[in-house]
């Protein structure tokens, strides 16, 4: 089923999606926030650019779009599958804690912040470019991969992983250099350490066209917090 949305404003729009079966592709989007909010059960392609909180607490729906996407993709998202074939605005996978969002491009800032997980609902995001200041910010669970694959920048800009305590962030690449907190330990990622995204990755691979033996082949370096609880300073009672 195909919708043009052009005229519609979000909350006409997703009254749209929940009353369509099957997959769904939306047409003319350019900015309408908080689409497939909630959702389940649907498949949606969109060809245009979503606004701020695109798949906002996701419990199961796949989403691809075809090209750029806004700020807060994947807000609190709970389960089910985020691809976008461009690049990504700020904070995305806020407080993300189940799901998966795949991004060809570059993410802005503070991707992954909050990013939780509990037993087996473990979120998960792969950034196949760049990534801005603040990745990882307050990160408690989950795991972040950043490819670099687009060109020879800096994989990540300022402050990455700052207050993590939780979780683990995958760079493509030596980082060891750029300037990570006091709490945050980095080492080349282990045969181990690779087993736990290689499916991900060739799922990404297969997603956007890349040679996954390539990517899996490159050494790779992880960042986790040093210990259970890296503030534990701050408090009075422990």
């Amino acid at each position: 089923m195909q919708i043009d949305v052009t005229s519609l404003e979000f909350r006409e729009l997703n009254e749209k999606l929940r009353d369509s079966d099957g997959n769904i592709t939306i047409k003319g989007c350019c900015g309408q926030r908080f689409i497939a909010s909630g959702m389940k059960d649907k498949t949606i392609t969109i060809d245009g650019i979503p606004g701020n909180a695109l798949g906002a607490y996701l419990n199961g729906a796949s989403i691809t779009v075809n090209g750029n996407a806004q700020d807060a993709v994947g807000d609190t998202m709970n389960d089910g599958e985020i691809i976008i074939h461009g690049n990504i605005g700020d904070a995305a996978g806020y407080a993300m804690r189940g799901g998966k969002i795949f991004i060809k491009g570059n993410a802005g800032y503070r991707a992954g912040i909050h990013m939780k997980e509990y037993k087996e609902k473990v979120p998960l995001m792969i950034i196949g470019g760049t990534a801005g200041s603040f990745l990882g910010e307050y990160q408690a669970g989950g795991i972040i991969v950043v490819l670099g694959l687009l060109s020879d920048e800096k994989l990540v800009s300022n402050f990455p992983c700052t207050g993590m305590h939780g979780g683990k962030v995958f760079f493509r690449g030596d980082v060891t250099k750029s300037a990570f907190p006091k709490n945050v330990c980095l080492k080349t990622a282990t045969a181990e350490d690779m087993e736990c995204i290689k499916e991900q990755i060739s799922e990404f691979a297969d997603i956007f066209g890349y040679d996954r033996e390539k990517i899996l082949n490159s050494e790779f370096t992880v960042a986790t917090p040093d210990s259970n609880n890296p503030y534990k300073q701050m408090y009075v009672a422990n």
